[in-house]
């Protein structure tokens, strides 16, 4: 209430309509939005109407709900001048559960975002509920949702929730109560349990043990202030690794994120700077980085010339791909397994997984953007009795074991470990087996960037130019520049070239615009609106066969493509676009 008090003493009519006119959306990725007043911001009081919405959604859902119950957990976020945070959130969201007799597992303390999914599988229960907002700036904060099978929610779920919200807006008598939810005894804890189980389960993927106790890798962590530091200690621990080395001004959870502009290791140099000045310090080779939530992974490299390497999100699935296909080739040697073997990855990533597969004989699969796609797609098919060994998006997210539906950043690191120090056993480096993937499987060298608008219009013109390019319905254009252009897939609308009937296999979204072109010359180019930001992005990436190793010439044919594709369809002069640097 204070908080607005003071805007209204300021006058400050704009941000206060903003707090107050419209609505968080409630979507598949739950709720991402500013802690705050009113009603489109994260507080007491929509964390309530959010989980009584869920709560009753559940209900309906489930028969035996109050059988089964659902789990709770939370980061370290917090707000000060709102007074919010999402310890506070995870008890009142436990509170509304138990005054409906539903049993809550409540994490006691704080936990990477991959133990939710890990307990709703773990313990069989309806539901997960995690408080993050990941690596969003300090102010924000997120309700993220997993269903019965352990994988984020996807469409119609985020329907029937949003309803069931706006049904039951006023805080039921026992939401406030989470003195009295605590006491309950339907309100258990899973830490220790769960904390053990995780670890006993990762250790399926350690094949090294021998070569981690005795590796001399020195490794540098950093969890950007966030809750990574001591589940990816155990995790190294758990593989019997060498303790990385922790970044001592970033290990332990800051809600304001004092030593980072944005604690995003996506961002790159600028989090990874006090890494980079350890791992000099000592002697240390190779940095990995979690992001806040501890489900995202980056890893950087110190090469011959003394600078770092940043490795991509692609680059690093390509590295994580190749050595946890390579461990289960050395663990079966039945001819016929590979072909129940699956890797998945989303359409805007790098489509290595898709050469090796090829080449190795195993299936690989493309779904829509987001681990939602890949989790929900990897339970169906464990279902049917496949093996899903990984999978993967350019946004640094990485799933190497099923037993969490979502990207993980603590197994992630643990396997990167025993991949470096198995490597190190030959002296070789990161870049150099990289190089030796694309040897053996071909070059696939990706460009991605952005361009800033905040016109609907603009945007909406942008893609329809493109829909029309000849004057008539559906005619896309056949070439960019000097590139021809093979097929056209358009996720906005269900059309794609490569189909029979012209129809695309991948489920549309006409509220979100993508569009794939498939270039002559082993090009690949997506268009796409972010669901979360005013961007344009695009996701470029030259895929070649094994034996065209002319780096440097196939970098400029990818410079020229990418020139091309932001010249001729997003026109940035005419359309008044800005960019900003983001990551290659």
């Amino acid at each position: 209430m204070s908080m607005v008090q003071d805007l209204m003493k300021k006058g400050a009519v704009e941000e206060l309509k903003k707090c107050f006119s419209s609505r968080m959306e409630f979507g598949t990725a739950g709720l991402r939005a500013a802690m705050g007043p009113g009603i489109s911001c994260m507080n007491d009081l929509t964390i309530i109407q959010t989980t009584q919405g869920f709560c009753q959604y559940l209900e309906k859902s489930f028969g035996n709900l109050k059988e089964r119950g659902v789990v709770i957990g939370y980061d370290a976020r917090a707000h000060p001048p709102s007074g919010g945070s999402s310890k506070r959130f995870a008890s009142l969201a436990s509170a509304v559960f138990v005054s409906r007799g539903v049993p809550v597992h409540l994490f006691s303390d704080i936990t990477p975002t991959p133990f939710v999914p890990f307990t709703v599988s773990h313990l069989g229960l309806c539901a997960g509920i995690m408080v993050t907002a990941s690596h969003n700036p300090k102010q924000d904060n997120g309700y993220k949702v997993y269903w019965e099978n352990g994988a984020q929610i996807v469409s119609p779920h985020d329907k029937g929730i949003s309803k069931a919200i706006e049904e039951n807006l006023e805080p039921w008598p026992e939401s406030w109560n989470t003195e009295e939810a605590l006491k309950s005894s339907l309100l258990k804890d899973p830490y220790q349990d769960i904390n053990t189980q995780y670890f006993k389960a990762i250790q399926k993927h350690c094949h090294h043990r021998e070569i981690n106790k005795s590796s001399e890798v020195k490794i540098v962590h950093t969890s950007v202030h966030g809750v990574g530091h001591a589940f990816v200690q155990s995790a190294f621990k758990a593989f019997d690794l060498h303790p990385p080395y922790a970044v001592e001004e970033q290990k332990d959870p800051d809600p304001e994120f004092p030593t980072v502009k944005y604690p995003n290791p996506e961002e790159g140099e600028g989090v990874l700077t006090l890494s980079f000045a350890l791992a000099e310090k000592e002697g240390a080779t190779v940095v990995l980085a979690n992001d806040p939530d501890a489900d995202r992974l980056a890893m950087a490299e110190k090469q011959e010339s003394g600078q770092w390497r940043v490795f991509t999100g692609n680059e690093l699935g390509a590295l994580l791909g190749w050595w946890v296909f390579h461990c289960w080739k050395q663990q079966n040697s039945d001819a016929g397994a590979v072909k129940n073997l699956y890797m998945l990855s989303s359409t805007v990533s790098s489509k290595i997984l898709r050469a090796i597969a090829l080449k190795e004989g195993f299936h690989f699969e493309e779904t829509l953007t987001g681990f939602k796609w890949m989790g929900n797609r990897a339970r169906d098919l464990l279902d049917q009795g496949k093996t899903v060994l990984f999978a993967f998006e350019e946004a640094i997210g990485y799933m190497c074991s099923p037993s969490v539906l979502d990207k993980d950043g603590v197994s992630a690191a643990a396997i990167a470990g025993e991949m470096i120090s198995y490597l190190a056993t030959t002296n070789t480096s990161l870049s150099q087996k990289l190089a030796g993937i694309f040897e053996e499987y071909g070059y696939h060298i990706s460009k991605n960037s952005y361009f800033i608008c905040h016109d609907q219009d603009v945007i909406r013109s942008l893609f329809e130019r493109l829909r029309n390019y000849s004057g008539k319905k559906d005619s896309y254009p056949v070439e960019c520049g000097r590139f021809s252009i093979s097929a056209v897939r358009d996720l906005t609308t269900g059309y794609d070239s490569n189909q029979p009937d012209n129809k695309a296999i991948l489920p549309t979204s006409s509220s979100s615009q993508m569009i794939t072109f498939t270039f002559s010359n082993g090009g690949v180019a997506t268009m796409r609106t972010s669901g979360t930001e005013p961007k344009i992005k695009y996701y470029t990436e030259l895929c070649t066969a094994p034996g065209n190793s002319d780096v440097t010439s196939l970098k400029k044919e990818l410079d020229e493509l990418v020139d091309a594709i932001v010249e001729n369809f997003f026109e940035p002069q005419k359309n008044k676009l800005h960019t900003t640097k983001w990551r290659s």
